[in-house]
């Protein structure tokens, strides 16, 4: 591994059982780079600094998947149900407020009957069950590492010593919605970030396979296991290196651009143009 140039007393390279409040503040003094940050870096290095400078809140739509994590996984926050049908009473926002306050995850009953239903589905999916044996890895870990450029760091869903396991819960898991999904959110940047840090740190031979384990929100909690395939992880290699180099350029200049310094030329979408050219 390489070492960084300058090492904070209790900040080394290495995996790190933390909780995910933690991972996400950016424990590391001076600030790494995320997987996160990369994908919005790779389209607009000034958004990224807008989004450095001003952290967004955590979103209540967010907490269904967070939920589904904790349940699927058997790692996360505690899942507290609201026995109440609407949430937009006083007494009733109080106490979710409350519970956020706390750590924790309100959730109505319903969509805590949702979850544990997709984490029966999960249990019945031979290959998904099987990546996801008990005992057989470990859950919501984080890791940091110096790439001998910068510090980053990632958090891995699922380590196994054998492979990475990545849990996605989604619209659709029909494939042609899943190769739209992995390139619009950035999964391929994702599996590259995470590959690199855990063979890095010796976690994962450089083979290992990273498994996406995609499934539906909606009855009945469809699952589909994937692999992305190698023009999907080269695409994603070549991002984070360009996000990497921004990053870079962008701390020693101070200067964060956005998509053009100049006037831009504007023409229609390609497959407009056949249609006239």
């Amino acid at each position: 591994m390489s070492t960084p140039p300058e090492v904070s007393p209790g900040v080394v390279p290495g995996l790190y059982d933390i909780p995910a409040e933690l991972y996400h503040s950016d424990p590391v003094p001076g600030g790494s780079l995320s997987s996160t940050g990369a994908k919005v870096l790779a389209d607009c290095p000034a958004r990224f600094k807008y989004l450095l400078d001003h952290p967004q809140p955590y979103k209540p739509e967010f907490e269904f998947g967070t939920a589904a994590h904790t349940v699927v996984l058997g790692e996360g926050p505690e899942l507290v149900v609201v026995d109440a049908e609407k949430w937009n009473t006083d007494e009733v926002k109080t106490e979710v407020a409350a519970i956020r306050a706390a750590g924790n995850v309100p959730l109505k009953a319903e969509a805590y009957r949702r979850i544990c239903d997709m984490a029966e589905a999960i249990s019945g999916h031979a290959e998904a069950s099987d990546l996801l044996t008990p005992g057989s890895g470990v859950a919501e870990q984080s890791i940091f590492w110096f790439d001998g450029k910068i510090w980053r760091r990632s958090r891995f869903d699922w380590l196994r010593p054998d492979l990475i396991g990545d849990y996605k819960t989604t619209r659709s898991v029909h494939p042609d919605y899943l190769s739209k999904a992995v390139h619009e959110l950035g999964y391929h940047q994702q599996e590259d970030f995470y590959r690199e840090g855990a063979i890095e740190l010796g976690l994962i031979e450089p083979g290992a396979p990273f498994k996406f384990i995609f499934q539906e929100k909606r009855p009945p909690y469809l699952v589909t296991v994937a692999e992305l395939n190698f023009i999907a992880r080269d695409v994603g290699r070549q991002l984070n290196s360009l996000a990497i180099d921004r990053y870079i350029a962008g701390r020693e200049s101070g200067q964060w651009p956005g998509y053009s310094q100049g006037t831009a030329d504007i023409s229609l979408p390609p497959y407009i143009e056949r249609q006239y050219v």
